[in-house]
């Protein structure tokens, strides 16, 4: 911001804390809670070897943040780096008119420069289950992450029995390369990058790996009591199947929404996704792997390790060689698919599915990637992510920031609703892949319905696509094979308790229906969360208008957010 921006900050940011001061306000309040984060490097050890790496308050992962449907959240984060900028995303929370403390690098902040800081500010709204926070610029979420749980207000209960005890699992990955010379790789060759070495549960690879067994995560249970498993994927680039030997898991939550109990043998989690699972304590004393192990395409090179914690029963011989579970193999597409289509919400009196039913703006965009000229690439082209054959290209400034001061030449709203070309989807792509590319936004007017289909092409690469939407959360209405059909497809349509996510994975060689509101005002970063897809450009914003009344507008910047 500039010196101008500044000052009218300072003046209007104190409009939206004296309205938070009425009586009726103050007597709702909850507690404010305050994390203080500083991101620095540390030696950390895997696989044999130490190396150097950005984390947060020295962990990998970053410290599990408590609070409460309700409160008011502070977190001041320190860039202690000495050469990187950062910034901080809280996965999932919708940020009811705080679109500045969102936190992906230009599109709602610049980046904290190095001896800078920032304190994001925000409140949880409506939201409790499981969600994750993580570092939003140039691949640095690689190892700055960690878990947020979200407990009920006080006095609230969850919508089934309470488990014995809860066990938050972050789901890494791990490359014994630094990340710059990844990134560096991936650079020169305009391809995808070195595959990581390891998939890791709470930072660990598990005792498969070589140097690792003395650190694995181990998880004592007792027998007969119910345990709570809260997983965020965390990974970069690896969607990941989930099992427990010798037991069944129960899903009763994804992204911070209550579901319909489904018990599975196996979870399917991408990178984005969260869930609360339950696991009953009902086997023999012993030890049992809990393993993971990657979804994986056809032709995409990805690591295809697995990586395990142990669950063991309070009695059991720790050196005994634990069970290990039958998980699906890498390539079924079966169950991955299988999996997503039996998520339901909840759909209580008290949870309700709030589906829109009648549609204001119908949008249809296709994923995939493209190839776009370089010259110095070692490939003779670049890789590149595209909605509608168009590559997201982040400007100078924070895309918020320009929306919010009227700053001209900065991006379009003419981002097209339909693709700008027709063919077979999921069949023999055409012959000119080559990707457009631009700061193209969509406009949508405040609280309008919106329905979205995402289809899969089979341009370049074809794979699963977990796409993520900042601000807000979806319903999953709908979900098929091949290409969308807008006469037929629409009467199969779940719009009674269909799943409420976040982050949807889009079945390769297939299409998703989503629907939601577009209630919260701002700009709001829509996007492939394969990291690799991301920084190619697999991403779109949405601007949504202000609002009519006073609650329900942006709230103006705060002081302290980073200049650009």
């Amino acid at each position: 911001m500039d010196a101008l921006e500044r000052i009218i900050c300072r003046l209007l940011f104190a409009l939206p804390l004296l309205l938070a001061t009425t009586p009726a306000a103050l007597e709702a309040q909850s507690i404010t809670r305050r994390f203080a984060f500083h991101v620095r490097y540390q030696n950390v050890t895997r696989l044999c070897a130490t190396k150097v790496v950005p984390t947060v308050n020295g962990q990998v992962p970053g410290p599990t943040m408590y609070m409460r449907e309700g409160d008011r959240v502070l977190v001041k984060v320190s860039n202690e780096l000495p050469d990187k900028n950062i910034t901080i995303h809280w996965h999932g929370l919708k940020q009811v008119r705080t679109g500045w403390a969102d936190g992906p690098g230009y599109v709602t902040q610049c980046p904290m420069k190095p001896g800078t800081s920032y304190t994001y500010n925000f409140t949880v709204m409506g939201q409790r289950g499981t969600l994750w926070w993580h570092g939003h610029n140039n691949w640095m979420r690689y190892t700055v992450y960690g878990a947020i749980v979200i407990l009920p207000k006080k006095g609230d209960r969850y919508p089934f029995a309470k488990p014995y005890a809860e066990v938050p699992l972050v789901l890494g990955e791990w490359w014994k390369a630094s990340m710059d010379a990844v990134l560096q790789q991936l650079r020169q060759t305009g391809g995808g990058p070195n595959i990581s070495d390891a998939y890791t549960i709470n930072g660990q690879p598990g005792d498969l790996h070589p140097c690792s067994a003395s650190e694995r995560v181990v998880i004592p249970v007792k027998s007969g009591k119910t345990y709570m498993l809260r997983i965020a994927g965390a990974t970069m680039n690896g969607e990941m199947f989930l099992s427990v030997a010798g037991h069944k898991l129960t899903v009763v939550e994804v992204d911070a929404s209550y579901t319909k109990p489904v018990e599975m043998d196996y979870v399917l989690i991408t990178p984005g996704q969260s869930m609360n699972v339950l696991l009953k304590a009902d086997q023999p004393v012993g030890t049992y792997y809990l393993a993971v192990r990657p979804y994986i395409a056809p032709n995409i090179n990805l690591d295809n390790t697995t990586a395990t914690a142990v669950i063991a029963y309070e009695g059991s011989n720790l050196a005994a060689t634990p069970a290990f579970p039958t998980l699906p193999a890498i390539n079924d597409s079966v169950s991955a698919n299988a999996f997503s289509r039996k998520m339901r919400s909840l759909a209580s009196e008290a949870f309700p599915a709030q589906v829109p039913l009648q549609i204001d703006r119908h949008l249809f965009f296709t994923l995939g990637l493209a190839i776009r000229p370089c010259a110095n690439c070692t490939l003779g082209g670049r890789l590149s992510g595209v909605f509608n054959n168009i590559s997201m290209e982040l400007p100078k400034t924070a895309l918020l920031q320009a929306h919010y001061f009227k700053k001209p030449n900065v991006f379009v709203t003419n981002f097209p609703d339909n693709p700008t070309s027709t063919f077979n989807f999921t069949g023999k792509p055409p012959n000119n892949t080559i990707a457009k590319s631009g700061t193209r936004l969509s406009f949508l007017p405040f609280n309008s319905s919106v329905q979205l289909i995402l289809q899969s092409t089979a341009m370049v690469a074809p794979e699963n696509h977990p796409i993520h939407l900042h601000g807000t959360n979806f319903f999953v209405v709908g979900m098929g094979l091949g290409n969308y059909n807008s006469s037929s497809d629409p009467s199969s349509f779940n719009l009674i308790d269909p799943p409420e996510r976040n982050t949807i994975g889009v079945p390769m060689g297939g299409w998703v229906a989503l629907r939601f509101q577009a209630n919260n005002p701002g700009v709001w970063f829509m996007h492939c969360h394969l990291e690799f897809h991301t920084s190619v450009g697999l991403a779109t914003a949405f601007v949504v208008e202000d609002g009519p009344n006073p609650e329900d507008k942006l709230i103006p910047p705060p002081s302290d957010l980073p200049p650009c």
